[in-house]
């Protein structure tokens, strides 16, 4: 096991300074001057003291325990932590770009917002849609955004319907993202193929149907041969059909949510389009609408003035409002519109067909030796289960932790929830045949440890800063912060 870094606060000794302030050079005055008695500390905040070499030295040592896609192999199934090219960085990082400040002028701003009118109409071709909105920030955020377009859709016509279809197969962000939006959830069972049960559908629909939440691939890992079939049900029924692009490294390139039946649909710039993802955000989620959904977007929308030059436009009186102030996170844009161009038609394609090759050649080479619940070929991630290792009381647990100490990242466990025991892989498509191999080899010989020495595995991992921990109590007591001793 590495030995645990000390705490900045336990570096910490009276009297060092990491910078020096210069002498004020304007007039002071004391806080109690200035504030409530009751408004200020009775006592000094109790910051670290430490040089500027320790300072750099701290962080640079935690820097160095960050696992990340540029340290190695991050299969981390339905949230696809994918290479990002430095090219998006690089142009992100044009002073023009990264120093518009968000308040400037429409007419000193014509690039920003040509970039953003641009990436609207790419994604908008890419989905099969009519029009983009740049404006939400996560992907569950774009799910609330199109859940309200959808009910607002449904009162313009003055018809209150309050019921979405989900699959119990759903991420669990579409439950949730209905509930906030004052809707009601329907939960369907799936076939045991993984698929929609059109059966239990046709059930579920009726006049109070809003609409219907699907991700195609599934967070199975499977694409759903009915999908017309699916959509022309909640049509019918007089619902709308919602796309969770969650999965859509997939199809991008391939098939469009618009061609499959579906009226609106979120992309995950920082899962498909290849912008930084980690430390809960920035993000970003853009919602593409048909043309029956337009009129309620998001103000202001980016258009193009007969002039040629781009402006906001805010006289939607349709309009569910705003959804984030100024435009969303600019920066996460860019980067996506630079991968775009980029990669160009065939690239995004191929980029899907990769990924849906990388993770057929794990499943193909990783059932043998644990559980396919499946017997099918999946999409860009695929679902394996610890069953052939429970007889000797290996659970999934005990295998992402055994995976650490072989310097490898654990893939997602124990989701999607209708799979006891889940695996779900997802080795995208810019890891290299060697990387894929090498990570099969490792499970291998983790199934392998798994029968011949069991508790190895169980104990594990065992030369991480961390070992085995408490999990539940973790979750249930956690300690927030630092207390000196």
């Amino acid at each position: 096991m590495r030995k645990s870094a000390a705490l900045i606060f336990e570096r910490s000794r009276p009297g060092r300074r990491a910078v020096d302030l210069p002498a004020a050079d304007v007039p002071t005055a004391e806080l109690d001057s200035l504030f409530a008695p009751e408004l200020l500390r009775q006592e000094p905040v109790p910051l670290p003291e430490v040089s500027q070499p320790d300072l750099v030295r701290h962080f640079t040592e935690l820097s160095q325990r960050t696992f990340g896609v540029d340290s190695g192999f991050y299969p981390l199934g339905s949230c696809t932590m994918k290479y990002n090219p430095k090219i998006n960085e690089d142009v992100a990082a044009i002073p023009a770009l990264a120093g518009l400040h968000p308040l400037a002028e429409e007419q000193d701003a014509q690039g920003a917002l040509r970039l953003m009118f641009e990436l609207q109409s790419m994604l908008a071709e890419i989905a099969g849609m009519d029009a983009v909105t740049l404006q939400p920030v996560a992907g569950a955020h774009g799910e609330l955004t199109g859940l309200k377009l959808i009910r607002a859709y449904h009162r313009q016509r003055g018809d209150n319907r309050t019921q979405v279809i989900v699959p119990d197969s759903a991420h669990g962000t579409n439950p949730a993202s209905v509930t906030v939006c004052g809707m009601n959830v329907v939960e369907i069972k799936s076939h045991p193929d993984g698929a929609i049960d059109l059966a239990a559908l046709k059930t579920a629909v009726g006049p109070d149907t809003a609409a219907l939440m699907l991700t195609n691939p599934s967070t199975l890992g499977l694409f759903e041969k009915n999908i017309c079939e699916v959509t022309e049900i909640v049509h019918a029924a007089g619902g709308l059909v919602y796309y969770d692009g969650a999965n859509a490294n997939a199809i991008m390139g391939v098939a469009r949510p618009g061609d499959m039946g579906f009226d609106v649909v979120h992309f995950n710039l920082h899962k498909t389009f290849s912008t930084p993802h980690g430390g809960g955000g920035p993000g970003a989620g853009p919602v593409g609408v048909k043309k029956i959904l337009e009129p309620f977007l998001p103000v202001p929308v980016v258009v193009q003035s007969e002039d040629g030059t781009y402006r906001f436009a805010a006289d939607r009186p349709f309009s569910i409002g705003r959804m984030q102030a100024f435009q969303g996170n600019f920066g996460v844009l860019v980067r996506a519109y630079a991968y775009v161009m980029a990669m160009g038609a065939a690239g995004l394609r191929q980029a899907s067909e990769d990924a849906v090759l990388n993770a057929n050649y794990c499943l193909a080479r990783l059932r043998d030796v644990f559980d396919a619940p499946f017997d099918r070929h999946c999409m860009h991630e695929c679902v394996l289960t610890s069953k052939k290792q429970n007889p000797r009381g290996i659970h999934t647990l005990d295998i992402a932790k055994r995976l650490l100490d072989y310097g490898v990242h654990p893939p997602t466990i124990y989701f999607p929830l209708i799979v006891e025991e889940a695996l779900m892989i997802e080795p995208t498509e810019t890891e290299s045949k060697e990387t894929l191999d090498s990570f099969i080899s490792i499970m291998h010989k983790i199934a392998e440890e798994a029968e011949l020495n069991p508790e190895l595995i169980r104990q594990a991992p065992s030369t991480t800063v961390v070992g085995r921990l408490d999990e539940a109590t973790a979750a249930r007591k956690p300690h927030l912060r630092w207390k000196p001793v």
